[in-house]
């Protein structure tokens, strides 16, 4: 019988892990091709990753699909490798995939990627075809991993297609990337009307000592909740970024867009790590943000933020940290500590995600002819380490059993304490439909 992950969701709570899948295939002078699966050898791997998967005890796997693989012309679809991979992890290894349709990327033939005027209206085909493949096998949904992240890497440092910069370049990517999310969603309801969303972001959160930077600090806080406020149709004249929209080229037309067209999430994952809460000083007239040292309950102050904002059940969908083995275990103990608070004092947080499960590539690695392997980043729960056959072998850390063993240890009902006892519970606490 396949893991009801959406129910489990709704009257649980789910762990996870996940395999990094950053998809831009496309190259340029100065930066190659960054395909995480490619990179990490998961395309020949990703049985025994599936397995390792499993014997941690995880019972969900946030894996991605190449779209650039899977279309690769517009009226060209390959499923081969999908079908086989899916079939796997979920009637073999009875793991329910939390599925992202977009991790960053689209097809080499999608000219000006983000920014072509077909994009939005092409990743909802896409989507829909995917539903329409693999509906039997996937309820739950990512319809575009960290839109910020992506608008930002493609749209302001112009190191992602369409290779824009500039805050103009930043709103132009995201608007776009939205309008996709928008028309994703709505086609994966109408092929599959019972999937379930968990829309992701990357949140975080800055603050400064300089009451001069206090505008800065509030608009940099409210731009990671901005295609999801965009999405849904909460941006009006009242929202806090609404000067900075139109001050960088969006319209009255694209806003009133998103009000007519808005949609609904099930879930907010929430992607946290260290270097995600940090201060802000300005120097030589330009901001930096610094590298703070955060510990992991800082997690339960950025997720209040969160649903203090949404008002609907979050999910940890990925965090980890980089430092060694012993830093990373105080970080799964202290986050995991900060999640069983929130539960207990009424936070509907459905999820925990260590993420990824085994080691990534660094996203400069796309910069750089250098050795690939000095890009290596050691997050997750296997190390990967190259043997004399460039096979990068899965080792497994004192990480495993560690999250086994939280994984043993029954996660407080929402507003109620490991005793019984009902705590205060928050306002208008959300649930999971």
């Amino acid at each position: 019988m396949m893991f009801d992950l959406a129910r489990e969701m709704a009257e649980g709570f789910v762990w996870a892990t996940g395999i990094e899948n950053t998809f831009v295939p496309q190259t340029r002078a100065g930066m190659r091709s960054l395909d995480e699966y490619e990179l990490t050898q998961h395309y020949k791997f990703w049985r025994t990753d599936f397995d390792l998967a499993a014997e941690t005890g995880v019972r969900a796997l946030r894996w991605g699909i190449p779209w650039y693989r899977v279309q690769p012309k517009p009226k060209q679809w390959d499923w081969r490798w999908t079908d086989e991979a899916l079939d796997y992890l979920v009637n073999v290894k009875h793991i329910a995939p939390i599925l992202d349709l977009m991790h960053y990327g689209t097809p080499l033939w999608l000219d000006n990627s983000f920014i072509n005027a077909g994009y939005p209206q092409r990743v909802a085909e896409y989507a829909a075809a995917v539903a329409e493949r693999y509906g039997s096998l996937v309820k739950i949904y990512t319809p575009l991993n960290e839109p910020t992240i992506n608008a930002h890497m493609a749209g302001r440092r112009g190191q992602w297609p369409p290779y824009l910069h500039g805050e103009d370049g930043y709103y132009r990517v995201l608007v776009s990337l939205t309008r996709g999310m928008v028309l994703t969603t709505r086609a994966l309801l109408t092929v599959q009307p019972d999937a379930k969303t968990v829309q992701v972001e990357a949140v975080g959160y800055r603050w400064a000592k300089d009451p001069r930077l206090a505008q800065r600090v509030a608009a940099e806080n409210a731009a990671q909740f901005l295609a999801f406020d965009l999405s849904t149709g909460r941006v009006d004249e009242s929202h806090f970024l609404y000067p900075y929209l139109l001050e960088h080229g969006v319209t009255e037309y694209d806003l009133d867009w998103f009000q007519r067209y808005a949609i609904t999430y099930d879930v907010l994952g929430a992607n946290f790590y260290p270097w995600s809460f940090s201060p802000m000083v300005e120097r030589r007239e330009k901001i930096r943000f610094l590298r703070h040292l955060t510990p992991g309950a800082a997690l339960g102050q950025v997720l209040r933020m969160v649903y203090d904002h949404c008002q609907m059940p979050v999910m940890v969908t990925e965090t980890s940290s980089d430092h060694d083995v012993v830093g990373r275990q105080q970080w799964m103990d202290d986050t995991i500590a900060a999640v069983r608070a929130l539960r207990h004092a009424g936070m509907p947080v459905v999820g925990y995600t260590w993420f990824p499960m085994f080691s990534l590539y660094n996203w400069d690695c796309r910069l750089s002819a250098r050795p690939l392997d000095g890009y290596l980043m050691h997050l997750g729960l296997y190390e990967l380490q190259r043997d004399q056959d460039r096979l990068l072998q899965r080792t497994a850390t004192p990480l495993v059993e560690r999250y086994r063993e939280h994984m043993a240890a029954p996660m407080p009902l929402i507003g109620v304490s490991a005793s019984g006892d009902h705590a205060i519970n928050y306002e208008k606490t959300a649930t999971f439909k």
